[in-house]
């Protein structure tokens, strides 16, 4: 337990109304039972050394995959990975390289097709290279962290420019962490990121920028089964392209690059003969410029939509795309599918919470209301608190689409929700006679995700039905909620047990809640 959990959990266990002398016989009673044989402190300081060693070796890893991703691109040539690693402890290097490379190929299929390995598949692999020497797997671990932390040098000048892109790249991050399930941030802070590089590392040259997403065609499938919509873009694109639609029938390479999952570049569209223009002021044969369309994966490397950039507006008609500027790209792609798909976990988790409040309501008439919060970073490490959905005693919600944000020095009556917020664990609290029980969705390090604010009004605590009830909901919401960040986490397939499941629009999010549901019932059964 932590500081904040244990101070928690006997604030849970004496309550509001207890004496002052009878709490201080409680923590009389604590000091003398307490007691701790040396077997078991040996073993608690062996496993917070583990921890902290686990911890630094995290901070190790990621620190030398940014150092060799200096193009910050989001990930790393697989190749170039082997050819480094072919040098550690000679032979048999070699041969545990090659065992390790059988098995993460296997783990992650699309590290064959791509050719790219991420951050996490990067650990992974070091992992498994380490566990085929005998000896310590920890201290050989170390010192093929060492090896490849020498091998693998970056010019002063290529770090700056690195250094930049990063910070560029973290802030759209940052966006979608700070928005609620708000895109507009997210695709504001992606343009600023290309007009802030093509500022400092592109030679000032004009371009324009549009980010397109797969969406199904609904209206018209004979032109095919999905479509491009074009959901944002640079200001000189906007009365052209925001919102409007690429079937696969219409020219352009947009959909050949969806295709072949690679991007495609076109320095001379004049002498290219299959690019749409959305712009009809010109003629197209006097449109000069170069174009490059690169493709949005997701975390199992499937394409969603793609990032086109152009130097249409260019008067100079000579700018091109410069390796470096490409690679840059590629980064902003990996950094909004990042950021893009944090949303949809967001907007995923909200869905099983409204799913779970439609079953829980007809159970519980004692509940007179639930507010379910979001946790976002906010200032110095400071969190706040998002009000994303709120219900009445009949079970009605409203979504706030732009949420109230709570911090917490201007809500002290609302102190319940962030000592919730801070320990993890169910608050529980009265506020002018009206009884609440927070309860915390934890994310899959067990870190605070979002609360529900359950309000009982007077009543001290649910009929004992009741309680079952909103006991089994949260169970079953908390283990829905696990497997949709298990699922945005993966870069495996997720494993689906209903047909429905196939589905992926994000409101079928809630039929994960009925699945467990179901599945505790068989068990039950």
């Amino acid at each position: 337990l932590t500081l904040p959990q244990f101070v928690q959990l006997m604030d849970n266990f004496v309550g509001e109304d207890i004496s002052l002398p009878t709490l201080k016989r409680l923590i009389a009673f604590m000091k003398r039972e307490f007691k701790q044989t040396a077997e078991e402190k040996i073993k608690q300081r062996e496993k917070i050394h583990r921890f902290s060693h686990m911890a630094q070796r995290k901070h190790l890893l990621e620190a030398l995959f940014e150092k060799w991703d200096s193009k910050a691109c989001g990930s790393l040539d697989l190749e170039e990975v082997i050819t480094v690693l072919s040098t550690f402890k000679g032979h048999q290097g070699k041969e545990a390289l090659m065992e390790a490379k059988e098995e993460i190929c296997s783990r992650y299929p699309q590290l064959g097709k791509v050719g790219k390995i991420t951050p996490k598949a990067f650990q992974i692999f070091l992992e498994l290279i380490a566990s085929k020497f005998t000896g310590n797997e920890d201290q050989t671990m170390d010192n093929l962290v060492s090896f490849l932390t020498t091998s693998v040098e970056q010019s002063h000048i290529k770090s700056l420019q690195s250094s930049a892109r990063r910070k560029w790249l973290q802030d759209i991050q940052k966006a979608a962490e700070t928005s609620g399930t708000n895109m507009e941030p997210v695709y504001k802070a992606v343009i600023k990121a290309l007009y802030q590089d093509m500022e400092a590392h592109g030679n000032n040259k004009t371009i324009s920028a549009y980010i397109a997403l797969l969406e199904e065609n609904q209206l018209s499938p004979e032109q095919g089964q999905v479509l491009l919509r074009y959901m944002a873009c640079t200001g000189d694109n906007a009365p052209y392209i925001l919102n409007r639609v690429l079937h696969r029938e219409m020219k352009g390479i947009s959909f050949a690059v969806i295709d072949q999952g690679k991007p495609i570049y076109v320095p001379r569209v004049q002498h290219h003969g299959n690019i749409h223009f959305w712009s009809s002021d010109d003629p197209e044969e006097e449109k000069k410029g170069s174009l490059l369309v690169l493709p949005l994966h997701d975390a199992h490397w499937r394409v969603f939509g793609i990032l086109g950039l152009d130097t249409l507006w260019d008067q100079t008609h000579t700018s091109i795309f410069l390796t470096h500027e490409i690679t840059f790209y590629e980064g902003v792609c990996h950094a909004f599918s990042k950021a893009y798909h944090h949303i949809c976990m967001r907007e995923h988790v909200l869905q099983v919470a409204a799913t779970a409040l439609d079953w829980l309501y007809p159970r519980t008439p004692s509940i007179h209301a639930v507010t379910i919060y979001l946790v976002e970073p906010g200032t110095d490490k400071n969190y706040v608190l998002c009000k994303m959905i709120t219900t009445d005693n009949t079970g009605q919600k409203e979504i706030h689409k732009s949420p109230v944000v709570l911090l917490r020095e201007e809500n002290i009556l609302r102190g319940y929700l962030f000592k919730c917020t801070d320990s993890s664990e169910v608050t529980l609290t009265s506020i002018y006679g009206e009884h609440h029980i927070a309860v915390p969705l934890h994310d899959l390090s067990r870190h605070t995700l979002g609360i529900f604010d359950i309000s009982i009004g007077e009543n001290k605590k649910l009929p004992p039905q009741e309680q079952k009830d909103l006991q089994k909901m949260l169970k079953m919401a908390q283990a829905a909620c696990s497997e949709i960040l298990q699922r945005f986490l993966e870069e495996r397939e997720p494993t689906q047990v209903l047909e429905a499941e196939h589905v992926t629009n994000v409101r079928h999010a809630g039929i994960l809640f009925h699945r467990f549901m179901l599945q505790d019932l068989r068990e039950c059964v």
